[in-house]
């Protein structure tokens, strides 16, 4: 296969300066997905589905011969954070920006498409899938779900992600759980509001939300390197109206539920559900539930991994399985329900901004790296011989 030209890069620079000024929130991914589609068109893909899951775009380079189906996946939506990068290319769009690097990995995916677009496998498929919404969790579910996705089912999918804190191009990979699985939970108590000077005439949660509040981080169990890992972090708490003459009649609360396995997860939340209905039922007041922002655990199948060892070594890219598995969540683990699936993860430098950081931005350096790495887990998989 060959090589990313220096007016390659140039222009998959450019591209992708131009999408993190121009950052679009998941499920809104209309203006990414159509340039996207677009820049690639010059590589002549055999087939481009478009809305997909929602606004994906899944442009497929087939040889015509019998063979594995490859999918390499990246993100393109961005965060509701606003930017403060300082960069000549920052974001264009008033609190809304690429600070997770979704933009980069993108980029890193277009760069593959032009070096399949050159010379086509010799056997079997390769998918380039751009998945929406992969903030918000449901992104590779709803792709997975669409129903053209049974036409492009691959043998093996893997994705990449870069990684503040790492040497920069160096490459973090492993066997098993690489990413926890989360989920957001939304607890909202009902009492009866009362005037200030007469609480005894109403139901305040103020009681309920005092025994809530230590006893939900108190459910986490075992510690980080043990597979029973869990946690509970309460990220949010509103109770009755922001005025001095009301006792407060309703509450809520949210929290985030993280675990290393998906069946922890399910204990975990009936164990979250048990206590609210505990303590709501104790002091007389209504209660719901719900949850958002779910993610399943990310998985990696050990040989999807040999393979993307296999490409790191060829490709004389060091790499370890230090840092992982990391407390954070990520989508992609959907896709090792329907493939052999890995995920590695790509230094971004060890004084790098962290992700989610106002003052984040993809390193460009790392574009010709992650398509070289991925290059050749095509050149090895779908090439006799991996010439």
């Amino acid at each position: 296969m060959s090589t990313l030209t220096s007016r390659d890069l140039d222009e998959l620079i450019a591209l992708r300066k131009f999408l993190h000024q121009h950052p679009e929130l998941s499920n809104h991914e209309v203006r990414t997905a159509h340039h996207v589609a677009g820049f690639l068109s010059e590589t002549k893909p055999d087939r481009v589905l478009t809305g997909i899951g929602g606004h994906g775009v899944a442009v497929i380079y087939d040889s015509g011969k019998p063979g594995p189906t490859l999918l390499f996946r990246s993100e393109l939506d961005a965060l509701p954070i606003e930017e403060r990068s300082g960069v000549p290319h920052a974001s264009r769009v008033p609190g809304i920006s690429h600070m997770c690097g979704h933009d980069g990995h993108t980029v890193i995916l277009t760069a593959l498409g032009r070096l399949i677009g050159r010379r086509r496998p010799s056997f079997g498929r390769v998918v380039l899938m751009f998945q929406p919404a992969e903030e918000t969790g449901n992104g590779a579910m709803n792709v997975v779900s669409d129903p053209r996705f049974a036409e492009i089912v691959p043998d093996f999918a893997f994705s990449l992600h870069n990684f503040p804190g790492v040497p920069l191009g160096e490459v973090r990979v492993k066997e098993g759980t690489v990413n926890c699985a989360s989920r957001g939970i939304r607890i909202r108590l009902e009492g009866k509001t009362a005037h200030a000077s007469l609480p005894e005439t109403g139901r305040s949660p103020l009681l309920a939300i005092s025994q809530l509040m230590p006893a939900l981080p108190a459910l986490g169990e075992a510690t980080f390197e043990e597979d029973a890992f869990r946690m509970v972090t309460v990220t949010h708490v509103t109770m009755g109206e922001p005025v001095f003459g009301v006792a407060p009649g309703h509450a809520e609360v949210l929290a985030t539920l993280r675990t290393r396995r998906d069946e922890v997860m399910t204990d975990l939340c009936g164990a979250v559900e048990m206590l609210v209905t505990r303590i709501a039922t104790e002091h007389g007041l209504g209660f719901r539930f719900g949850y958002e922002d779910i993610f399943v655990a990310s998985v990696n199948a050990p040989e999807a991994v040999s393979h993307l060892r296999r490409a790191l070594d060829d490709e004389g890219i060091r790499h370890s399985e230090d840092s992982l598995p990391m407390r954070a969540s990520e989508d992609f683990g959907v896709f090792g329900r329907k493939a052999r699936s890995a995920m590695l993860f790509l230094g971004a430098g060890e004084r790098h901004p962290a992700l989610h950081n106002p003052d984040y931005d993809f390193p460009d350096e790392l574009i010709p790296i992650g398509a070289r790495i991925f290059a050749r887990v095509i050149r090895n998989l779908l090439e006799p011989e991996g010439v």
